[in-house]
Parts: C-alpha cells; sequence; structure tokens
C-alpha cells in the first residue's frame, strides 16, 4: 500500500496543526488486527448510535456485527477487504468494502462495490481519518474497475450523509437496516465512477 499511503497523506496535511492526525498509518487488516476491529466498530457503533436501541436489540447487532467471531469472519472473506488507519500506536478508524456490493439489486451497475463500513474511533471525527479512508475506497474501486460505489446511511445522519455528497455521492433509494428487532430507515447513497 505505498502508494495509497502517498495519495492519503495529501488528505492529513490540508487540516490546521491542532487536528492533524501524528503520523498515521494506513494498511490492510490482519488476523491481529480482530480484536481492535471488533472493540472499534463496537465502541464507535455504540458512540454514534446506542441511544436508539434497547438493550436487547443492541447487544444482538454487536453480537452479529462486531463480536471477535463477526469480525474473523469478515476479514476471512473472499470478497471484503479491509484498510486501517492508525495513528500513535492505535487504531483510529477503519473501511470495509464488499466487492462485489452487497446491495448490487438497488443499482443497473455490472461492477458494482459497497462501502460497508467506514468507522472512526470516538473522538477522532473531523481529523482526516474518514477522508483518507474514502480515497482509499475509491482507489480500490478504480482499481476492481468498479463502475458504481454504494453505501447505506442512517436517514438522521445528516453529518456522514454531508460527508458522501462531499465526494459526489447521491441518494437512489430508500432502504431498511436492521438492528435487532428494530429497523431503521436508511438512505442507499450511490457514486457512477
Amino acid at each position: 500500500m505505498p502508494a495509497f499511503r502517498r495519495l492519503c497523506a495529501r488528505r492529513f496535511q490540508c487540516l490546521p496543526d491542532e487536528d492533524l492526525v501524528t503520523d498515521p498509518i494506513l494498511r490492510e487488516a490482519t488476523e491481529a488486527d480482530i480484536p481492535a476491529l471488533s472493540a472499534l466498530g463496537r465502541d464507535s457503533f455504540v458512540d454514534k448510535f446506542g441511544y436508539m436501541y434497547k438493550p436487547e436489540d443492541l447487544a444482538a447487532f454487536i453480537a452479529q456485527t462486531h463480536s471477535h467471531e463477526a469480525v474473523a469472519g469478515e476479514l476471512a472473506h473472499p470478497e471484503r477487504r479491509y484498510c486501517l488507519v492508525e495513528s500513535d500506536g492505535a487504531l483510529a478508524g477503519y473501511c470495509k468494502l464488499a466487492v462485489p456490493s452487497t446491495l448490487g439489486e438497488f443499482h443497473a451497475a455490472a461492477r458494482p462495490i459497497e462501502i460497508k463500513q467506514l468507522y472512526t474511533a470516538p473522538g477522532m471525527t473531523g481529523k482526516g481519518i474518514g477522508a483518507a479512508l474514502m480515497d482509499w475506497a475509491m482507489a480500490e474501486a478504480r482499481a476492481h474497475r468498479a463502475d458504481v460505489i454504494q453505501l447505506s446511511v442512517w436517514s438522521g445522519n445528516d453529518g456522514a450523509q454531508r460527508f458522501y455528497a462531499r465526494y459526489g455521492f447521491v441518494k437512489v433509494a430508500d432502504i431498511t437496516f436492521e438492528v435487532g428487532e428494530q429497523i431503521d430507515e436508511e438512505y442507499l447513497f450511490a457514486l457512477k465512477l
């Protein structure tokens, strides 16, 4: 990933000094990263959305999506790609792609790719990590000759929607997302390449 690191390094140089992530490292995930990926995914989701759910629904979702076993299964899946950002020796964020997209039925694209997760550690939003991970996702999509990138975003997450819109993503459908037994209204965003 050396070329990718050079590509993303520009993002960090555009931030005010006090917001810079110190010596960010971008790399592919390995099996050794499973505990940190599990913890960051859980902590990030609970920090941002935990208040919305009954404890049993949240616990079921965390077990299904962010447990050690769930992350290990996803990391081993041949159609998944992970990129991590580390700062000061700790995991600061990650992006998970599905190649091809699991949401392909919502688009007539021949080669869709999906951003399944783009998470930053609590307190790390606005430090260029999401932008670096989005740059990686775009580069991966182009390397796989994808014709569209898809992602889902909660209908009430205006900040994430603005972030994706800055990259050219547009809403293409209303979909749902299950957290335990709760059904959330989501938007499907897409970017044609």
